[in-house]
């Protein structure tokens, strides 16, 4: 032992004193955390909701397992656990709270509507059949975007009847869509945009008769860019050459209505609906619903919501073309976006060209809205009536022509002949000073 000390062990391994158990230390598992049992709280308050979300309360405590003050104690372990019932609430009633709240907007599919309700008795004197106006809503998918090369691959009709003095429409819309095969393969990329494929229009061919059926009395053919449309639909249906035609993209002043596009998909959007666009129909359904609204529900921009819909007698839905008052007394309502278009159909545009004028008054005509056509290399404007163009050849008497006279091209075209490939009437109109004073 003695010898064990010398060697620097510093112990004696036969002490009585070491050979003593050493005190057990508890250790906690790796990873987990000793249990402990907590002391109960205090029941929280119920949760509070806002007002304007009143009608998700129910909901809002189920979903944060908050009990209501009304709950009753939580079961023990030897007791079933029986959940509360929720109050039901549909998708159309969630909807309808959010759209009240200031900080949401709701969205909604957009449903055709194929039987709109009949006008009710009377206005102000009896439905004559010389209000009514018969319209054609127009659209088409094609292989590309130039008329003298590319084909039509679908063509979409709507066929409605129309109230000239409320722009509502009344009665049942015939409808008519159908895919032709262009005699070459479908482009990829219009695939992508429209879905159609060269598959789905291998053979197929338009229903001409039933075309020409449709055609029959009408009194003005809508599309939303007739400029694009009507080319194509009069290279392979000359009837369409005959008739009147209108251009929901150009004849509403869309920019003065608050609308920052006049893409028909941001329009819809306005009203509150969404659809799957590109499809001929489709989009005929879309442009329909969007005319028959209110010019005074797209003022000032916005979320121009939608007029709600009436039921009709055959149980469908459609719009009203009367709003009822105190003492039962009916007005008419305030014109629609189809009157906006029914009333640019009766006039007559003038494309105006600014024959011979100076270089130096490109900056004034540029800064007027006129365009630069390189083709014929000339500065040009649209003029939507005869005064607009008089006070127009004023202008440029005093403005661009420095009170000389002289002589521009004036190309006059009525409905059928806007918006054709085909030249309006021309004529040479006299510009001399002082028209301003006259």
């Amino acid at each position: 032992m003695h010898e064990q000390r010398q060697l620097g062990l510093g112990f004696d391994p036969l002490d009585p004193a070491l050979a003593q158990p050493l005190p057990v230390v508890p250790h906690a598992r790796r990873g987990r955390p000793k249990k402990v049992t907590p002391t109960p709280a205090a029941p929280a308050a119920p949760a509070v909701v806002e007002p304007a979300c009143a009608a998700f309360a129910p909901m809002a405590v189920a979903l944060a397992g908050t009990p209501a003050a009304s709950s009753p104690p939580l079961p023990t372990a030897t007791q079933t656990l029986v959940p509360t019932p929720v109050a039901t609430l549909t998708a159309e009633d969630m909807a309808l709270t959010l759209d009240a709240h200031p900080d949401y907007r709701v969205l909604r599919r957009l449903v055709p509507t194929m039987d709109f309700c009949e006008p009710c008795e009377p206005l102000s004197a009896p439905l004559m059949p010389t209000r009514l106006r018969t319209l054609l809503v127009l659209d088409t998918e094609t292989t590309g975007l130039d008329a003298t090369r590319d084909k039509v691959i679908e063509l979409a009709l709507l066929r409605v009847t129309v109230d000239a003095d409320s722009g509502r429409p009344v009665g049942t819309v015939q409808v008519y869509d159908g895919l032709e095969d262009p005699g070459m393969p479908v482009p990829p990329h219009i695939t992508d945009i429209t879905g159609i494929t060269t598959d789905m229009v291998r053979g197929q061919r338009l229903d001409e008769a039933r075309v020409a059926e449709l055609m029959q009395g009408v009194d003005l053919v809508v599309a939303h860019n007739a400029g694009f449309d009507r080319p194509f639909v009069e290279s392979r249906l000359s009837a369409f050459a005959r008739l009147p035609w209108a251009c929901s993209w150009a004849d509403v002043d869309w920019k003065t209505l608050g609308q920052g596009s006049a893409k028909l998909e941001s329009l819809a959007l306005a009203c509150g609906w969404f659809y799957d666009a590109h499809r001929a129909e489709t989009d005929c359904h879309a442009l329909l619903a969007v005319l028959a609204q209110p010019v005074a529900r797209f003022a000032g921009g916005g979320h121009a919501a939608a007029t709600p819909p009436a039921p009709t007698a055959s149980g469908e839905e459609g719009l009203h073309t009367q709003q009822p008052q105190a003492g039962g007394q009916t007005t008419t309502p305030s014109p629609t976006l189809l009157n906006t278009l029914l009333d640019a159909a009766g006039q007559t545009h003038h494309k105006l060209q600014a024959t011979g004028a100076p270089f130096d008054a490109k900056d004034a005509l540029k800064a007027r809205g006129y365009r630069w056509d390189g083709t014929q290399r000339v500065w040009g404007t649209v003029l939507r009536s005869e005064a607009a163009l008089t006070a127009e050849l004023a202008w440029l008497a005093e403005a661009v022509y420095g009170g000389r006279s002289t002589r521009v091209r004036v190309e006059s075209l009525d409905a059928r002949q806007r918006y054709a490939s085909r030249p309006g009437t021309p004529e040479m109109r006299l510009v001399e000073g002082g028209l301003l004073a006259g």
